[in-house]
């Protein structure tokens, strides 16, 4: 079993800045993609940033070069620093992970989301 356990979110002004983090622990013997989703009230959900094995990070539309996805693959953690954060940012933030574990299956968890909030 994998826990994701997030960090950071909360209150930020138009054009500012939040950092969240996502921490993978459990039983890990390689992650195959890490990254970020976003559920706006009413909206469903949609990617912000994912890095995987396969492909590289990719990031949502809207993100126009405003967020940064790192990974530290030793510590099985994920950041995401976001800059010129608008209104339209705010929304609860998912932490998701598909994990090879050591007996060789694959799963997908997700964290239990954040608040990102971004004042006008």
């Amino acid at each position: 079993q994998t826990r994701l356990v997030e960090s950071g979110g909360g209150l930020a002004q138009t054009g500012g800045s939040l950092t969240l983090s996502c921490v993978a622990s459990g039983n890990i013997f390689t992650i195959n993609s890490m990254g970020w989703y976003r559920q706006a009230p009413g909206k469903q959900r949609e990617l912000v940033a994912m890095f995987t094995r396969a492909d590289g990070t990719k990031y949502g539309e809207f993100v126009r070069g405003r967020f940064t996805l790192s990974r530290d693959n030793a510590k099985n953690t994920v950041t995401l620093q976001m800059k010129r954060l608008e209104p339209e940012d705010t929304g609860v933030y998912y932490c998701n992970a598909a994990v090879f574990d050591y007996e060789m299956a694959q799963s997908d968890y997700w964290g239990q989301g954040t608040q990102v909030t971004v004042s006008s």
